[in-house]
């Protein structure tokens, strides 16, 4: 894939005669109108997207895409880049926070390494190595564009496959020391907004590392001519290449294989939003494919998700990544999925269905 076959990519969208259907559906439930809010819609634009009046959300996996990222040399985080290695050894052995969260929620966890600083084959992990992390972009451009279309073309690759193996519908995750501050960094770029404002603490960083994750970041933000490109998309990817990782761009891949496959994509948190709103600015209407699971704490997070015009279904004040709080929103699906099938309508109750006005 180059540059040019990305930004060819045309979702037809979804099908708004489905979303109707299922609508009236659920207005035929013994109910309120809109009784379950942005829950029904939910469904509605599931089924929609799939093309079915019968929204599939059975079969289901979190995508969790784990790489390194250069900045962290800066001491921008809390932690070293091992960490990431760490994590992905856990996600590999079912015991990471999001393998606990997807045995109880019924999914299935899809661990990729798509650029750990490291030569180790980690069992159970899927190995799609673009290159062992990405370069420290304070120092020189984080990615060059061959290694940012090959982990794009790895996220498209992977949505048709899952698609494939009966999948029919995916959450995006990401895992990788850093990843807030390469965020922050193309979010701040993409909409040209003050970096402070969407620079947070991560993992957890005290005030003083707070204060030099700022900095690094303002100091990076000078050194990229980012604007010299007219064309958005254009603008969009050279911002990929000199902030973003390898995690970004392997979910931009998800997302634009979701849109081209039909297959609806949860967003998490910070990463997951910034990379879905880099995703549209490439490829213009992939959004109407995705579904924003939570409102996360980092002020960025809610910049992104506005822009995409989505909105968060959770509350809670989270900021842990690995697509965890993508994978909590699925129950809530199943509970919906079976209301909309076996809920008494009003004909069951010999009472006249409620009217809009």
């Amino acid at each position: 894939m180059n540059r040019e076959e990305l930004f060819s990519i045309r979702p037809e969208g979804p099908d708004n005669r489905i979303f109707n259907i299922i609508k009236d559906s659920f207005d035929s439930i013994a109910k309120p109108l809109d009784g379950f809010g942005d829950f029904e819609t939910l469904l509605s634009k599931i089924g929609a997207i799939q093309g079915k009046t019968d929204p599939d959300t059975g079969k289901r996996a979190a995508v969790i895409f784990c790489g390194d990222n250069g900045i962290v040399e800066e001491g921008v985080s809390q932690s070293g880049k091992e960490v990431t290695l760490s994590v992905a050894l856990a996600l590999g052995k079912g015991i990471s926070t999001a393998c606990t969260l997807g045995r109880a929620c019924n999914t299935d966890i899809i661990p990729v390494d798509i650029g750990i600083d490291s030569d180790e084959r980690i069992e159970g992990v899927l190995n799609r190595k673009v290159s062992r992390g990405t370069a420290d972009f304070l120092k020189e451009r984080a990615m060059r564009e061959d290694q940012a279309l090959k982990a794009v073309s790895v996220g498209i690759e992977l949505a048709l496959e899952l698609k494939e193996r009966g999948y029919g519908i995916l959450a995006a995750g990401e895992m990788g020391i850093g990843n807030t501050t390469t965020s922050a960094a193309v979010l701040s770029a993409l909409l040209n907004i003050d970096s402070d404002k969407v620079t947070g603490r991560g993992a957890g960083l005290d005030d003083r590392a707070l204060l030099r994750k700022k900095e690094v970041i303002r100091k990076a933000l000078q050194k990229y001519d980012i604007d010299s490109a007219d064309d958005p998309a254009e603008r969009a990817f050279e911002i990929l290449l000199s902030f973003g990782g390898l995690d970004m761009a392997g979910i931009i891949g998800l997302i634009a294989g979701g849109a081209i496959h039909h297959v609806p994509v949860v967003l998490d948190g910070l990463i997951t939003a910034v990379s879905a709103l880099l995703a549209e600015t490439m490829i213009p209407g992939v959004k109407e494919y995705l579904i924003a699971s939570h409102r996360g704490r980092e002020e960025g997070v809610n910049i992104a998700l506005e822009r995409l015009g989505l909105k968060p279904l959770l509350e809670g004040d989270m900021a842990l990544g690995e697509g965890t709080g993508a994978i909590m929103l699925f129950p809530l699906m199943d509970v919906m999925a079976d209301l909309l099938k076996n809920a008494g309508r009003f004909e069951d109750y010999d009472m006249d269905r409620y009217k809009r006005f």
